[in-house]
């Protein structure tokens, strides 16, 4: 068994799932800026869905974003 076909892809899937972390929270932060309220108020105080669908549709649409990066499509 070749101890490469077993390491690449595990050092590949760690390095992604680490830019794919830094993506998420860089975008986080800029979605809290560019929002025109307290998202953290929103959410927890005030218990608005809407607000927690806007932070859904981001989180689906920016993990979509990133794995059709390192798929390469």
């Amino acid at each position: 068994m070749d101890f490469n076909a077993i390491v690449k892809p595990l050092v590949l899937a760690v390095v992604f799932s680490i830019i794919g972390m830094l993506v998420f929270v860089a975008g986080f932060f800029v979605i809290r800026k560019l929002l025109p309220f307290d998202v953290h108020k929103e959410l927890e105080v005030d218990q608005n869905t809407a607000v927690g669908i806007v932070i859904a549709s981001f989180i689906l649409g920016l993990a979509f974003i990133v794995g059709m990066a390192i798929h390469g499509g």
